[in-house]
């Protein structure tokens, strides 16, 4: 059995990290690249980067930042953010990512994912999914959450799974920075009918929130401002999935 992982997320708005609720009410967080050595350091598997205002402000992800970052860390490193082509893509694995998260081209050119896979490898690209409750059902939105679509959550993880992706990384609009808990609701149901790793995202506010995510099928959860303001190490995290019986890497 694959450990389950453990990744700290930056959300990134003007060269900084920023954390805000439901995607509104930003705050700064601090440095990308003194939080992502310090999540290195502390024992984070994976590291994912998230420029979260390239794709509104019609703007390429910030490079030299996502090379400042790779120099400081030795563990797997996700960016996306306003990535809409494969020389993008090539742009950033060359800069020192591992993995191309890819939200809102994906969803205005679908075959981007797959063309994305052939050229780098289904390892290298993930889906970024945001839903959110909209008159009872899950609906996608784009652009930072800027901007709902007519896709529905469910239909559209299924599809992105269909066209090669290695990976989604499902965010909750609903939980994302509410501390209430992961959506498990839709994690339970979605990692039930698809065959690839689903990274869950959104709500997490306590260890035992990660707990619940892991039984229910996420294969990593991801968290920000738990781990950004030092509610939580990850260290201590581990300890106590460990305890509860989930594989992880201590």
């Amino acid at each position: 059995m694959l450990a389950k992982r453990i990744i700290p997320c930056l959300d990134v708005m003007n060269g900084r990290v920023v954390k805000g609720t439901n995607f509104i009410n930003l705050n700064d967080a601090g440095s990308a690249v003194e939080l992502a050595e310090r999540y290195y350091y502390e024992g984070a598997d994976e590291l994912v980067f998230l420029d979260i205002t390239a794709s509104i402000e019609k703007r390429k992800t910030l490079v030299q930042l996502v090379k400042e970052v790779a120099r400081v860390i030795r563990i797997p490193f996700t960016v996306g953010g306003g990535i809409s082509e494969l020389e993008d893509i090539s742009l950033l694995l060359n800069s020192g990512a591992d993995k191309i998260s890819l939200n809102t081209s994906a969803v205005k050119n679908p075959e981007l994912i797959t063309v994305a896979a052939k050229h780098f490898g289904s390892q290298a690209i993930v889906a970024a999914v945001d839903v959110k409750k909209v008159e009872n059902n899950y609906k996608v939105f784009i652009k930072g959450g800027k901007e709902e679509t007519s896709l529905e959550g469910f239909n559209w993880c299924r599809k992105v799974t269909e066209l090669g992706a290695g990976e989604i990384l499902l965010t909750s609009m609903d939980k994302d920075g509410t501390k209430s808990g992961y959506d498990i609701e839709f994690l339970s149901d979605i990692t039930k009918q698809i065959n690839i790793p689903v990274i869950a995202s959104g709500g997490a506010g306590n260890k035992e929130h990660f707990v619940e995510a892991f039984n229910n099928g996420a294969d990593a959860c991801l968290a920000a401002s738990l781990f950004h303001y030092q509610e939580l190490k990850i260290s201590e995290l581990k300890k106590y999935l460990s305890q509860k019986g989930i594989q992880v890497r201590l």
